[in-house]
């Protein structure tokens, strides 16, 4: 009747899940921002730790040697001597990287704030994850079905299950796990028949394709509106998916080769959030990848139609084709 469409409110079970995933995002983004200002300052102290481990945030020996740093150890020796056997390049890379370091008094104040800041800021992490999977266990919609049909929190874990929990179905997907399968149901909800196609989903997330033309020229689209966190954990989904043997990660290269890494991301993301619009829609459904040579063999097919109906065509032929029952 002329009335505009209603906008999507989630119910509360998810706006109290979403808040709590936001939150999560955030802190885990502060924690990161503090490795990078801790790793300044190392900078600044001459102290090439980072060039030594992989990783200063993921690195245990990286921890002990810091913990080390700011309690006063200054011999590149003893420091290197705390690090694990397993490091690249051994505990011989990591003296190197520490030799000629000036850690001045200001500079162990600081480490040790940072640390400590970071410690404060895992502890708060865990205990939103573990606040994210109990609040999503306590909607019956998120619960999987045993294979006699039994539901509840822990149900649908066990062999052959009917329905697989939420989050088991999305984490099938390639590059999706558990921690990001929950934060997507936190902004989509489990309910897909507010979003009647996927396509509709696509666009709320603001994945959807688009176009600018002013005359004979075309523009290149500007960044649209839409769900802008449901658009990045789609985004991480695919880049975790790049360069896995799977049809998403196939898809992903070809695309990269012909538009870039960028738009590759975000036409990959679509397609898997367009996967997870089918298994939110249909609880029995499961992901079934396609593997990586579909698209070569699917094409191949189609190329070779197209030739013989253009043949059969030149010949005067007029041919209509229908699938074969197996």
């Amino acid at each position: 009747m002329g009335l505009l469409r209603p906008s999507f409110v989630p119910p509360p079970e998810i706006r109290a899940l979403r808040d709590l995933t936001r939150t999560r995002l955030q802190a885990a983004g502060d924690r990161t921002a503090e490795w990078q200002r801790l790793e300044k300052l190392l900078e600044g102290a001459l102290v090439k730790l980072s060039s030594a481990v992989h990783s200063l945030a993921r690195t245990k020996t990286a921890r002990r040697i810091l913990d080390a740093i700011a309690a006063g150890e200054t011999d590149p020796g003893a420091l290197a001597a705390l690090a694990s056997g397993r490091v690249t390049g051994g505990r011989a890379a990591i003296a190197r990287a520490l030799e000629g370091m000036q850690v001045r008094e200001h500079h162990r104040l600081l480490i040790r704030i940072h640390l400590d800041h970071i410690t404060l800021l895992d502890r708060q992490v865990a205990a939103l994850e573990d606040e994210i999977t109990a609040a999503l266990e306590q909607i019956p919609a998120a619960w999987g079905a045993d294979a006699g049909g039994e539901t509840g929190p822990g149900a649908g874990h066990g062999p052959d299950p009917a329905v697989l929990p939420a989050v088991a179905r999305l984490a099938e997907i390639p590059g999706v796990s558990p921690a990001l399968a929950r934060a997507i149901i936190a902004e989509t909800g489990l309910d897909m028949t507010r979003f009647p196609t996927a396509a509709r989903l696509a666009s709320w997330a603001g994945l959807a394709p688009a176009a600018k033309q002013s005359g004979p020229r075309t523009r290149k689209p500007g960044k649209g509106h839409g769900n802008a966190y449901l658009k990045g954990y789609c985004t991480q989904a695919a880049a975790g998916a790049a360069g896995t043997a799977t049809f998403l990660g196939e898809r992903h290269a070809r695309l990269a080769r012909r538009l870039g890494g960028n738009r590759a991301k975000c036409a990959v993301g679509r397609s898997i959030l367009v996967i997870i619009w089918h298994l939110l829609s249909d609880p029995a459904a499961r992901y079934a990848d396609l593997g990586p040579g579909w698209h070569q063999r699917k094409t191949s097919r189609d190329r070779k139609i197209r030739t013989h109906l253009r043949q059969l065509q030149a010949l005067g032929l007029h041919v209509q084709l229908t699938e074969a029952t197996a």
